[in-house]
């Protein structure tokens, strides 16, 4: 438990997750724009998620050492990895039963004091529907790769969760 212990402490286990969660900003984007895929407001509520990695990244990267910008770091991932599959089963089922009497809004439903969709209009402002399912890969649609990509979050902060908070024993 030792090593993985040191690990959770280091710069790099976060790093790794901020990284991750980039690529995933960027390959949203990538679908976005050069695929010309329009984002549903349950997509951009994802990519709001990841963003919410982004940051769990970032903070426990600044002090990875000390005990509670790592517990911080651990309570955004798993708050950000949790509601991200949470969506993303939400937009799946959009998807795959699609009924006239369960649809998504038009509009994201952002707080007054984070209006993100008129910050950053080309990130976060929805132009698809959610019953729409433009893509697969392997015969898995992006709903379903976003369903096992927060899978993985999560269990890889189940592994890391006790040797990050668990004090290092000194000799």
């Amino acid at each position: 438990m030792t090593g993985l212990q040191h690990f959770t402490r280091s710069r790099a286990a976060w790093i790794i997750l901020l990284l991750s969660a980039i690529g995933l900003e960027a390959a949203a984007l990538f679908f976005q724009y050069i695929m010309e895929l329009d984002p549903c407001v349950m997509c951009i509520y994802v990519r709001v998620a990841v963003l919410g990695l982004i940051i769990a990244g970032v903070f426990g990267a600044l002090a990875p050492k000390l005990w509670l910008t790592r517990f911080i770091g651990l309570i955004g991932w798993g708050v950000s990895a949790a509601w991200g599959l949470k969506l993303s089963l939400e937009l799946n089922e959009l998807q795959v039963d699609p009924s006239p009497f369960s649809t998504c809004s038009f509009f994201p439903e952002f707080p007054a004091w984070m209006p993100l969709d008129e910050w950053l209009p080309s990130v976060f402002s929805p132009t698809g529907m959610c019953s729409d399912d433009p893509w697969t890969f392997l015969s898995v649609s992006m709903a379903q790769w976003m369903v096992v990509t927060f899978v993985i979050y999560l269990i890889v902060l189940a592994v890391m969760l006790i040797p990050a908070i668990k004090p290092l024993k000194t000799r």
